[in-house]
């Protein structure tokens, strides 16, 4: 439907996104150990460490040789296995484009916490929707599904650039494609789309998230910002009437960097 390319909604409380990066870079590194592996290893990991609904509800045991890890974990181990390469590019890439500034919304602990949790929330509704599926499931996408929500919540009119139908690029506000494509996981999950997607996964992702970011949010940061009222409130400051504009010659603003930016930054 969509791909995102960057915005320019600079961070305002962190620093940097550690946590996403940190997300992002961990991701990639269990694809490429897995990858390297060999298939009969890769197997094996989908097995012993992806969600399994029939294992993890004890209607089935699974074969001692790919018991790794107790079940219950598999809730959050999954969300880190990647079927390929194009599988991980294109969560890690909604992670980058939007995981910032949830981070920076929440806080780096908090981030973690509530990317976790939509990772168990996306199993979770798969395991009730296939109690006794033994597919496993893996991939990110419960949690990125969690993440596009609570960017929706937060910071539905800022601008945002995606390549609409993988070649139309365009600049538009963050609340229609991001709608679109949340529309689009409700409509397949009710249709029954493609075996081969987890859209309950999904749907159980964008549930926590827009659930938990109400939860977790810094109370400074407003729901429903625009570019126009980004200037976040810290705790303890009151923002101030522009002063009058200067005869004297003023600095040149730096150029915006791509789609990221730091607290430091210049509007």
């Amino acid at each position: 439907m969509f791909i995102p390319l960057y915005d320019t909604n600079r961070l305002r409380h962190i620093k940097q996104q550690y946590v996403t990066i940190g997300l992002i870079a961990f991701n990639t590194l269990i694809y490429f150990a897995t990858a390297l592996g060999g298939e009969q290893f890769t197997n094996a990991a989908v097995l012993g460490l992806g969600f399994i609904p029939s294992v993890v509800h004890d209607s089935v045991e699974l074969a001692p040789q790919f018991v790794v890890i107790p079940e219950s974990l598999s809730y959050v181990t999954y969300s880190f296995l990647h079927a390929d390469i194009f599988h991980l590019g294109g969560n890690m890439l909604f992670l980058w484009v939007f995981g910032d500034n949830v981070e920076d919304a929440l806080g780096h602990v908090r981030f973690l916490i509530f990317y976790l949790l939509c990772a168990i929330a996306g199993a979770f509704f798969q395991g009730l929707i296939a109690w006794d599926s033994q597919v496993p499931l893996i991939g990110a996408s419960g949690a990125i599904a969690g993440v596009v929500a609570a960017y929706l919540i937060l910071y539905p009119r800022v601008k945002v650039w995606v390549l609409a139908f993988a070649r139309i690029p365009l600049r538009i506000p963050a609340f229609i494609p991001l709608i679109l494509w949340i529309l689009f996981q409700i409509v397949m999950f009710a249709a029954g789309g493609e075996d081969q997607i987890s859209w309950a996964c999904h749907v159980g992702g964008i549930i926590a998230g827009a659930v938990l970011v109400l939860i977790l949010r810094n109370r400074a940061v407003p729901l429903l910002a625009g570019a126009e009222e980004e200037a976040v409130v810290v705790a303890g400051q009151v923002p101030v009437a522009a002063e009058p504009a200067s005869s004297d010659p003023q600095p040149a603003q730096a150029a915006p960097r791509w789609g990221r930016g730091s607290a430091s930054s210049p509007d």
